[in-house]
């Protein structure tokens, strides 16, 4: 089966305007549309205060090497290791999937690009049909792609693979997302996600569990749930993966052996899509952000590989 997340795309074109004109718009114009359609204001380019007008200036502004290890699949998992949070194990990774024929996949495993956000994922089931999987895949590589499209920097230098990985979890259960937001390196607000490729559902929790209301257009506010059994060693674990960052977003599973590494997400929503109903919470995150300093964010590019 081959399926995507059910997050909205922020970066499609708006319907009155042609795709043509739509992609030959210089990116902080195109933003600046988006964030309108989003919010019904512009964004404060000269004074940002709230977390989605934080996130935009980042799209714009950061070139920090550390946003492209962050949207590198593959080098965030490195990250991961180092930080003795374990990721899904990778099984095979390249360009060709007509390779996959001579892998052994297991039962159940994932595959998805390495330098794309969480919208593009096939889960997979034994030996792959890799005819199948190569019209499937058709465009996954692609150069231009939305999330540069919306000024998304760091995905520019992720290596363009394909990668496989053992599927997290039992199949047939619903894999709880556990994404918490860390701002200087401490962690704020978790955001819990039920049934991502069904009925979705999500709710905001603070760090004590205390649940907030939170609505999120994209998806069914869920009901208040427990904490998970892991809480203290997986907001641990985002606090050791947040080190050294102003703010980020950890990605991170709860399962019986313990908490396992998701993915680093430095431009959640692309700032387009969380918090636009409730802005008092975009305000209070928006707070607990410092910028870094504009010469700290200019450092040149860096391909991994």
């Amino acid at each position: 089966m081959s399926t995507a997340t059910t997050d909205e795309n922020p970066g499609r074109p708006l319907a009155h305007v042609g795709r043509a004109v739509w992609r030959a718009m210089p990116v902080r114009a195109r933003r600046a549309v988006l964030y309108r359609r989003a919010f019904g204001r512009l964004p404060d380019r000269r004074r940002p205060t709230t977390l989605s007008e934080k996130i935009d200036w980042r799209a714009l502004h950061d070139r920090r090497p550390q946003l492209v290890t962050a949207c590198d699949k593959l080098a965030s998992k490195e990250l991961a290791l180092d930080a003795g949070v374990r990721p899904a194990r990778t099984l095979w990774s390249g360009t060709d999937v007509r390779e996959l024929a001579h892998v052994d996949l297991g039962e159940h495993w994932v595959l998805k690009p390495n330098h794309r956000s969480g919208g593009l994922v096939h889960l997979g089931e034994g030996k792959p049909d890799v005819e199948e999987l190569a019209r499937l895949t058709r465009g996954w590589l692609a150069a231009s792609t939305d999330e540069l499209r919306t000024g998304e920097w760091g995905y520019s230098g992720a290596r363009h693979v394909l990668l496989a990985e053992e599927r997290l979890g039992e199949p047939g259960e619903d894999l709880v997302d556990w994404k918490v937001h860390v701002l200087d390196g401490e962690p704020a607000l978790v955001q819990v996600h039920h049934g991502r490729f069904g009925d979705h559902r999500v709710r905001y929790y603070r760090p004590d569990w205390t649940p907030t209301d939170v609505a999120v257009r994209t998806a069914t506010l869920a009901e208040v749930v427990p904490p998970p059994p892991h809480l203290d060693a997986l907001l641990d674990a985002a606090r050791r993966l947040g080190r050294g960052w102003d703010y980020v977003r950890v990605d991170l599973y709860d399962l019986s052996g313990g908490v396992r590494f998701g993915e680093l997400t430095v431009y959640p929503g692309s700032g387009l899509t969380d918090f636009r109903d409730d802005p008092w919470l975009d305000v209070e995150l928006g707070g607990r952000w410092t910028l870094p300093a504009p010469g700290a964010a200019s450092t040149p590019p860096r391909r991994h590989g």
